[in-house]
């Protein structure tokens, strides 16, 4: 493999299995725009003071930081709220299409999580409890007392898998995008053992620093069991292309630990679905963005169908 092949090994599986870059991993939005998609008008709904209404691109305070939150489509009476998680080392401005293709039929918000995108930079080091509960201030303002259908992509779906384990009173759905794994150092350190040289070796050196929390978010990922949230509609999509297997002499141990990582993800709920999306890398809802409108839309209508 060339030192340019090496590189972007390197960086497309950084992302990828560590759920945070060392290095930018900042593609444009689907459309080109760096801007979050702010659809149509929402319709105003009964609900507490505070609730965001309105369509469009806003800072909320939560536990007095600043978070930057988008919001699109109308709320619909019995219908869950979706709320978008974004990967490590991106922003809610990569989701910006997915959000405006949802948000023809749902009220679909997204957020940058602190150290992310033009929110607040972390206090200090963040732990998945801390981000939580930024994640519960959000839900909060974005969906009132209605449920929320969580959509996240690699990091922000590892977040979201595990905050629906302990929050099953707000939680009605997941749908996980190549969700890191909960067991990802351990995955990692199997698939390159230690006395591993090259390419595989520098990847999970970094995607163990990174796991370790020197990230943007300075949030530290730790293994851990799969809490199950009850039995609420979950959509597992992993990727199809073996991009991973690219990795000189370890990739393949890699692509299997990385799929072993999905079905762990099932352990969530007692209807969770696993599938796969043939022709998309890591970014699934860039590579096949209508495979993951229409996961969203389901696992949506099957939560508005138990509430």
């Amino acid at each position: 493999m060339s030192r340019k092949g090496r590189t972007s090994a390197v960086i497309a599986l950084c992302c990828a299995v560590g759920g945070v870059g060392l290095v930018g991993c900042e593609e444009p939005s689907e459309d080109g725009s760096s801007q979050a998609a702010s659809g149509s008008s929402a319709s105003r709904r009964p609900a507490d003071d505070g609730v965001l209404t309105a369509a469009g691109t806003r800072k909320i305070k939560v536990g007095g930081r600043s978070v930057n939150v988008s919001c699109s489509g109308a709320f619909a009476e019995g219908k869950p709220v979706i709320v978008l998680l974004h990967g490590g080392g991106d922003s809610l401005q990569k989701m910006a299409g997915l959000q405006k293709k949802l948000s023809g039929r749902n009220r679909v918000c997204s957020y940058d999580r602190l150290g992310a995108g033009a929110s607040d930079k972390p206090d200090g080091p963040q732990t998945l409890d801390s981000t939580g509960k930024v994640l519960t201030g959000v839900i909060e303002r974005v969906s009132g007392d209605a449920p929320v259908v969580l959509g996240g992509h690699s990091l922000g779906g590892l977040i979201a898998a595990r905050y629906a384990g302990d929050n099953q009173d707000r939680v009605a759905g997941l749908v996980l995008m190549d969700a890191t794994s909960p067991t990802q150092k351990a995955d990692l350190t199997e698939a390159v053992p230690e006395s591993a040289t090259g390419p595989g070796a520098e990847l999970r050196d970094q995607t163990l620093a990174v796991l370790g929390g020197k990230n943007p978010e300075q949030l530290t990922v730790r293994d851990g069991k799969v809490r199950s949230a009850g039995d609420i509609p979950v959509e597992v999509v992993k990727h199809g292309k073996r991009y991973l297997a690219k990795v000189p002499e370890y990739g393949a141990a890699m692509e299997r630990a990385w799929s072993e990582g999905q079905r762990k993800w099932l352990a969530v709920s007692s209807r969770s679905k696993l599938s796969t999306a043939e022709n998309s890398e890591h970014y699934i809802y860039l590579d096949q963005p209508d495979v993951a409108v229409r996961a969203l839309q389901r696992v949506t209508s099957q939560a508005a169908d138990r509430a």
